[in-house]
């Protein structure tokens, strides 16, 4: 499991060079005016290419030890893994290919993530098997094809949810590392090798790509990169909970509530003031951390300054984030405790972008 994550790493990094050295000519068409933008330049947003190169290859190299040389990592890698293999290539590819045309239209990347949705139904079986609360579970024991929609919503709208979050260096890559590890940890407390290896290698090919991504920002993981993540971690969150009774399904829920809230709680705003929710704005949380919290940065060179306060907001969110890994690890198996810790971060959230959008964040939180 080392080595493969040891490949993933290596594969993604050399790869990023590679993006740096030839791709430069392609952050040209990311433009100036566009509102989330917050970085000055011009910045390759291929690092999703990289992160799936590095992924792929290891995947396979682990499809590859397990069965024509006995396995030396005990990995115990089944076809279900090679499946995986082709399961993102829709959602992830369309990233890429807008990344490198800003052509594809929100409605077309939605179609390309439910397309892995569908194969992932059809060729792996995921299906969400049961909420942890009993007369819904009862229902939904009936009524199989509840628990193929609830898969196919999360799939689908995960990768959008990471894509919403990717808005500063380190910030989205970061937050998916964290929740792979979670999960792949959860996964090997249940004996479930083969599932932490392939979250395991999503990990380690991130942190191939967050070189070059943080904190100097070189590289962009693009929509390419934010649907492979999401897409990665919907499918390890499903099986994870669906093939191991234990793993409560409020577990993954609460590994995922800042993005998947963020998401939700965008799509309110945006329709409470009249506008589409497909629409783009700077009123997101890292935005606004970044537009209100992290200031005493003073520098002559405007892109030296947007870059140090870019750098300086991520650290926040992973904080914020781990606020709900952390109980997420400590009461994966019971569903009334992580529940609560839902509501709980939703209410925290609501209460932090009240407070920083009405200009009453204390004074020794900023920096």
């Amino acid at each position: 499991m080392i080595w493969l994550s040891v490949v993933a790493f290596l594969v993604s990094l050399v790869f990023g060079a590679v993006v740096l050295r030839l791709s430069r000519r392609h952050a040209v068409e990311y433009g100036e005016g566009m509102p989330q933008r917050i970085h000055a330049g011009e910045v390759p947003r291929l690092g999703g290419a990289a992160i799936l190169l590095g992924v792929l290859v290891s995947w396979l190299a682990g499809l590859v030890s397990s069965r024509w040389f006995g396995d030396p990592s005990v990995l115990r890698m089944q076809p279900w893994n090679g499946w995986w293999c082709l399961a993102v290539l829709p959602a992830v590819l369309g990233g890429i290919a807008e990344d490198l045309t800003q052509r594809l239209t929100v409605r077309y990347r939605l179609m390309l993530t439910l397309m892995t949705g569908l194969l992932a139904v059809s060729l792996l079986g995921l299906a969400v098997p049961r909420l942890g609360i009993a007369w819904i579970d009862g229902w939904m024991g009936s009524a199989f094809w509840l628990g193929v929609a609830l898969a196919l919503l999360g799939i689908a709208g995960l990768p959008h949810a990471f894509n919403i979050i990717d808005g500063c260096n380190g910030l989205a890559g970061m937050v998916a590392v964290i929740i792979c590890l979670a999960l792949a940890h959860v996964a090997l407390q249940v004996g479930d090798r083969a599932l932490a290896a392939m979250l395991l290698t999503t990990a380690a090919a991130t942190a191939g790509f967050l070189v070059w991504n943080y904190p100097r920002g070189m590289l962009f993981a693009g929509d390419g990169g934010a649907y492979l993540w999401g897409v990665v971690i919907a499918f390890g969150s499903i099986a994870l909970v669906q093939r191991h009774a234990q793993v409560s399904p409020w577990f993954p829920m609460l590994l995922l509530i800042y993005p998947v809230w963020e998401t939700l709680f965008s799509i309110y705003r945006k329709l409470a003031r009249g506008v589409s929710p497909g629409m783009a704005d700077a009123l997101h949380l890292h935005q606004l951390v970044y537009r209100r919290i992290v200031w005493g940065v003073f520098d002559d060179d405007e892109s030296r300054r947007m870059l140090m306060r870019n750098n300086r907001t991520s650290p926040y969110l992973w904080a914020f984030c781990l606020m709900s890994v952390v109980p997420a690890l400590l009461f994966w198996q019971s569903p009334m405790v992580l529940m609560g810790f839902c509501l709980l971060f939703i209410v925290l959230y609501v209460w932090a972008y009240l407070t920083i959008v009405r200009f009453k964040v204390p004074g020794w939180f900023q920096s």
